[in-house]
């Protein structure tokens, strides 16, 4: 079966930085429902379009086509007293940005009294390769297109 709007698309993948040193692969395969769900990023789909099991490719993306530029608006300080004993570097916490619409922050830095915060993404502003590998295609349920993601196994549960 070639991947198409509404299938289930199961693969492996590995994401590396520009040097192709690498930042994660994965464990479990993962599995999205192709179409334009926002499952995956948009030039993943593009590239997977029209493939089948089995498939391998290896992309590079530029930051706006995978996890965003960095916004140093998003970089927030705040006094450490304003955070429960044992807030540490590298944990996370929802909190508003400026506009007041909800945003997660990453603590990167603890100096002091000051909680340094950034609201970006991990990966913001990275150039990025992804290498891809399709282990399966199938059909989508009704159920899976009206909820706009997969269901089961490495997919979502109600």
């Amino acid at each position: 079966m070639k991947i198409d709007k509404d299938t289930v698309v199961t693969l492996q993948y590995r994401v590396a930085d520009a040097q192709g040193k690498l930042i994660e692969a994965s464990k479990d395969p993962m599995v999205y429902l192709h179409g334009g769900y926002d499952n995956t990023l948009p030039k993943i789909e593009e590239a997977l379009q029209g493939q089948e099991a089995g498939h391998k490719v290896t992309l590079t993306l530029r930051p706006e086509d995978a996890f965003g530029l960095r916004d140093e608006g998003l970089l927030r300080v705040i006094p450490k007293s304003e955070f429960p004993p044992g807030v540490k570097v590298g944990g996370q916490l929802q909190g508003r940005n400026e506009q007041g619409q909800e945003q997660i922050y990453h603590v990167v830095k603890i100096k002091g009294p000051e909680v340094h915060l950034d609201g970006n993404h991990p990966l913001a502003g990275k150039v990025l390769q992804f290498t891809l590998q399709v282990s399966a295609v199938r059909a989508a349920s009704a159920e899976e297109i009206a909820h706009r993601h997969v269901h089961g196994e490495h997919g979502h549960h109600h």
